[in-house]
């Protein structure tokens, strides 16, 4: 178990589990204990939300060998629920679609959808990425979903349901899968560090939550990365600048200190203030990426009549929050609209410019000559 991954070695073994995906839980967990099933469902949604899981779980449920009427939680004991949790389950069979996806692959898969369950009531096939299914090979298998046998269910996943063709998405339940919250990632990393015994400070949890933009596994794994880079820090307890060091984060009040010139309109500073921190190694790429959300977030605080109080919701601390409404009131919308197209050109332009920092520098003169 050691050389695993976090998102596989703690992977939820029960619907209690389970963070965030609410309606789906529910409503499969009514199916389960109420013996409503369906031969067909469609897990849909943005990459690291649980469809996997839920997925395996769902399997996992039907499947157990001591669950009584009325339940719908998997014991973890049985046979089945052993067999599943140890990757060797002849009953649950997964196909990637991605890699599987032609016709052959399918013929032969239907084939064997023909023979009953080796040891469990259903046969479940879990299929990922299905949206990749070649015309051909989506085609056959919706022959199949039409009149599928009574062993066998299946769990199409995708994370681009519009181009999974209609006649198999009418032919399944469907399930939108949404990206996480913050707070519910937080929740979930807090209970993985614990079981890891790592300390770490609530704001460095935040930052990873923050940098996995509401994906859970994309979370888990750089918890993952985190943990290993752990036994640099003194006291033994994560903290919030050594995961910004980490994960090359760009620090809040450097681009702080820049806007400030911005707001007081004066280039000259601004243009020599970039060009201090970039011989200092900074990497502008990545410093254009961090200013464009810290207005971003002025924008949304501008909007919202600057009654965003949550520093969860944007990643900084009490004092980061008050710095960035006093700045979001120094500004017009207008002017904070026109500083963020700007520096959107500017940061798509980089990657191409002889002198990195010149689409930078540019923005800067033309978005305070505008205002003058």
């Amino acid at each position: 178990m050691s050389n695993l991954v976090l998102y596989r070695k703690y992977r939820p073994q029960s619907f209690a589990e389970v963070i965030g995906q609410e309606h789906v839980v529910r409503t499969l967990s009514n199916a389960l204990s109420q013996e409503i099933l369906s031969h067909a469902y469609l897990f849909s949604g943005p990459r690291g939300s649980g469809k996997t899981t839920i997925a395996r779980l769902f399997a996992k449920a039907l499947n157990c060998q001591k669950r009584k009427k009325g339940q719908f939680e998997p014991c973890n004991n049985c046979d089945s629920c052993n067999e599943i949790k140890e990757n060797r389950s002849m009953d649950l069979i997964e196909i990637d679609a991605a890699s599987h996806r032609g016709i052959d692959e399918m013929k032969e898969l239907i084939e064997g959808i023909k023979f009953a369950p080796v040891k469990a009531k259903y046969k479940v096939f879990i299929i990922d990425e299905s949206h990749q299914l070649t015309k051909e090979a989506a085609n056959a298998l919706l022959k199949t979903l039409e009149e599928p046998p009574s062993h066998a269910v299946f769990i199409l996943a995708t994370t681009e349901i519009h181009k999974m063709i209609s006649t198999i998405v009418s032919r399944c339940q469907r399930f939108d899968f949404r990206k996480l919250t913050i707070e519910e990632i937080i929740k979930r990393l807090e209970i993985l560090a614990k079981k890891e015994k790592v300390k770490i400070e609530k704001p460095a949890l935040e930052l990873i939550a923050v940098n996995a933009s509401g994906a859970l596994r994309d979370a888990e794994s750089l918890l993952g990365q985190v943990l290993s880079f752990g036994g640099a820090s003194v006291d033994g307890v994560i903290t919030a600048r050594e995961i910004k060091d980490l994960l090359g984060l760009v620090e809040t009040a450097l681009v702080s200190q820049f806007c400030d010139y911005l707001i007081q309109k004066d280039a000259a500073k601004a243009v020599s203030y970039l060009n201090e921190i970039g011989e200092r190694g900074l990497d502008f790429q990545e410093f254009a990426k961090a200013l464009i959300n810290y207005l971003r977030q002025a924008l949304i605080l501008k909007v919202a009549g600057l009654e965003l109080s949550n520093p969860i919701i944007t990643g900084l601390t009490a004092e980061e929050l008050e710095k960035l409404k006093a700045q979001a009131a120094a500004l017009k919308e207008e002017e904070i609209r026109r500083f963020l197209n700007l520096f959107l050109d500017a940061e798509n332009k980089i990657k191409f410019s002889p002198i990195t920092q010149l689409p930078l520098e540019l923005a800067i003169v033309e978005g305070l000559a505008i205002q003058e």
